[in-house]
């Protein structure tokens, strides 16, 4: 199996965290102190709940750390879309961030799915 770093699932992820962590230092000292904190954390926690879901022993254990990273996924596209109704992420940046967060979220639910759940056998 290979290391959780080297999912395509998790690296969209960190990419992502990244392109908006960079893009964090453009922002004004009100843009960081509201959207700012909450996007990048939200958006780290994508890449980290998957981290963490995929050192998990038990399936259910894996797949609600992953429930968590789309549940941040969706979060940190909330934040994005709140920034650029703000004026804060301008169209050209806007498309680099649509690139990722298209090919991650089909990435991330097929990622959820192919998680398998163990049902107890029925008893004899």
């Amino acid at each position: 199996m290979k290391p959780v770093y080297e999912l395509d699932v998790y690296r969209l992820a960190e990419e992502l965290s990244d392109m908006i962590w960079y893009e964090f230092d453009e922002w004004s000292t009100k843009a960081k102190n509201t959207i700012g904190y909450q996007i990048i954390r939200s958006s780290d926690s994508i890449a980290a709940n998957i981290a963490e879901g995929f050192g998990r022993y038990s399936t259910a254990d894996r797949k609600n750390f992953y429930y968590y990273a789309r549940g941040s996924f969706e979060e940190t596209k909330a934040w994005l879309r709140k920034a650029v109704r703000r004026g804060l992420v301008t169209d050209l940046k806007l498309e680099k961030y649509k690139l990722i967060i298209d090919e991650l979220g089909p990435k991330l639910n097929a990622f959820i799915a192919k998680t398998k759940t163990y049902t107890s056998k029925p008893q004899k």
